[in-house]
């Protein structure tokens, strides 16, 4: 896999990562939650920004997008125990199939 897809996926699993910290920083009343927060953004940012370089900036962001998506849902369900309904989970697969589709035309392979 190009280092540009790594450095992509890795940015995908991190933008969850810095909304939590963020709503556990309370409005950066806990400050330990909210310099994770901004050092996570920033990490997230960066990736990011290498992963631009060579995909492109429409493809690389359509997919950090859905994946974090899907990740923040993931994540409040375990964490906020949201409840995961038939209707979340069609609407959740559809970014999935978007982001399979996004990667697909863009040349590579999953």
């Amino acid at each position: 896999m190009d280092m540009a897809w790594i450095y992509l996926i890795l940015a995908s699993i991190i933008e969850p990562c810095w909304v939590i910290c963020l709503d556990k920083s309370e409005n950066f009343k806990k400050l330990g939650w909210g310099i994770a927060a901004v050092v996570l953004v920033l990490l997230c940012l960066y990736l990011l920004s290498l992963a631009v370089a060579e995909i492109g900036p429409g493809v690389a962001y359509a997919i950090l997008a859905g994946i974090g998506a899907v990740g923040i849902v993931i994540a409040g369900h375990f964490i906020y125990k949201e409840k995961i309904t038939p209707k979340r989970i069609l609407f959740i697969s559809m970014i999935v199939i978007g982001i399979i589709g996004v990667r697909l035309v863009s040349g590579g392979i999953i």
